[in-house]
């Protein structure tokens, strides 16, 4: 059975709010509803959502700005507009900015009801489509380069510098980074992308086998050859070859391969004659090429062919603000490939995640969040979970950075936050308080952390991302903070 169409309601209007609640749930969907801008965005970054519909006018916000950040965090989910305030102008500013639909207020339950069957549709074609995508090789590059790091952003804007040449690259990194996905990804930005995209493992094979998949062979090479059999240098022409693990290839197949790169030729096993090949070679390795140069199991001048461009895949505990986006991705994906119900990450479990070494990089993380989507109970994955996938994640081992040494408590934090909201005859609205307390807590997560905004981020148990924008919300400047 299939989890409900979730929908999140944004209005600041409590009893519309109400209203549309029980009329959805009447007809089989699930609601959540907000009053907020702040808050819906909160939201979207914690909890998986079908469809959005959204109030154009909101007491903290522009529904326009909302709708433009609700597209640069998911440009698939399918957002409607519902306003009291309709004018074709809204409605072509709207749409231009990616709204999938517009009603006005008061509103027929028929209009809402077709609108967001229409949107659901939409959106299940686009997932099926990216399965489709995966199933036969091909990998979005925002889907492979999931987050919002410096780290993996340098190397997207990499990607996209390099991808449109000829140029080889070298990927680089340690397992479970993600080197392939990078390698498909420059053959997704590529003139070739139209062409086929091939991956061999180097030292998967031994190597007299790794030759013939290569290069191929012709009838009676060796005892076994009983018909020619094309390589995948042939298979792969027009495209992309990837070459993973090439520092463990042979020496004999490495000649084999520079001569590739140098002429665009190479002669399959038994043959008599070269052959011509238009091929794009990307290769990778987890492994030191310079030393193995050094130690001669490399040949200098393929390496120097290979290192044109050399991209580097941070390991995930380099990059640890993008944990939270890589394991609700790897959560959504648990539930549509094993038909389990959405789970979604609470507060505790991110800030489990992101204390663990993960010596397996994004790999580790994805298996991890598969078994913890399994788990999952009545849609929430917290510590529990967690720790019985992976025991030795466990809350009370976590250390928390160390204060710096004029740090207060953090209930002195709280405490001076609230005698600063009550401390006159006049109680503040609740608004007022939460950003007082917001922007004491946010400082004192700076001065703990001498100014280092990722560090504080991780602190704080929200992605950078969201920590610089709260910064600049409430005028904050971290350099104010550094020794």
């Amino acid at each position: 059975m299939s989890a409900p169409t979730h929908v999140l309601v944004v209005d600041d209007e409590e009893d519309l709010c109400v209203l549309i609640g029980m009329r959805l749930e009447h007809h089989g969907y699930a609601v959540t509803t907000e009053g907020t801008a702040r808050g819906a965005l909160e939201l979207l970054t914690r909890e998986l959502f079908d469809v959005v519909i959204l109030d154009l006018r909101l007491e903290d916000a522009d529904g326009m700005q909302v709708l433009q950040r609700i597209r640069e965090l998911d440009s698939d989910l399918p957002v409607v507009i519902l306003t009291a305030h309709g004018s074709i102008e809204a409605a072509v500013e709207a749409t231009q900015l990616g709204a999938y639909g517009f009603l006005t207020k008061p509103f027929h339950d028929h209009e809402l009801l077709q609108t967001l069957e229409h949107a659901q549709e939409g959106l299940q074609l686009r997932r099926q489509l990216a399965r489709f995508r995966r199933m036969v090789g091909e990998t979005a590059e925002g889907d492979c380069l999931t987050g919002t790091s410096d780290a993996i952003q340098q190397v997207r804007s990499l990607i996209a510098r390099i991808a449109p040449s000829e140029v080889s690259v070298l990927v680089t990194g340690e397992s479970g980074t993600g080197k392939e996905l990078a390698a498909r990804s420059v053959h997704a930005l590529s003139p070739r992308r139209g062409r086929r995209f091939v991956a061999l493992n180097c030292a998967a094979l031994p190597p007299e086998l790794l030759e013939s998949e290569l290069f191929g062979h012709v009838r009676g090479a060796f005892t076994s050859a009983h018909r020619d059999k094309k390589g995948l240098l042939e298979v792969a022409e027009g495209g992309t070859l990837f070459l993973d693990e090439v520092a463990d290839a042979p020496l004999s197949v490495q000649a084999k391969l520079l001569r590739v790169l140098q002429e665009r030729r190479y002669t399959p096993l038994g043959a008599t004659s070269e052959r011509d090949c238009d091929v794009r070679i990307v290769a990778a390795t987890n492994r030191d090429l310079e030393e193995a140069v050094t130690a001669g199991r490399f040949r200098e001048d393929l390496y120097f062919r290979l290192h044109v461009v050399p991209v580097r895949m941070p390991a995930l505990r380099e990059r640890r603000e993008d944990i939270p986006p890589l394991a609700d991705l790897f959560l959504n994906r648990a539930a549509q490939r094993d038909g389990v119900g959405r789970a979604r990450l609470d507060a505790d479990a991110v800030r489990l995640l992101c204390r663990h070494p993960w010596p397996g990089n994004v790999r580790e993380l994805a298996n991890m969040m598969t078994g913890a989507a399994l788990l999952a109970h009545d849609g929430r994955v917290g510590p529990k979970e967690i720790a019985a996938v992976l025991p030795e994640l466990r809350a009370d081992a976590a250390v928390e950075p160390p204060p710096a040494p004029d740090a207060p408590p953090t209930d002195d934090v709280v405490r001076d936050a609230s005698r600063a909201m009550t401390g006159s005859s006049a109680l503040p609205s609740m608004r007022d308080a939460r950003e007082a307390f917001d922007r004491a807590y946010l400082e004192e997560c700076l001065r703990r952390c001498r100014g280092n905004v990722t560090a504080a981020a991780r602190l704080s148990g929200r992605n950078r991302t969201d920590f610089h924008d709260l910064l600049r919300r409430h005028d904050i400047d971290a350099n104010a903070y550094r020794e």
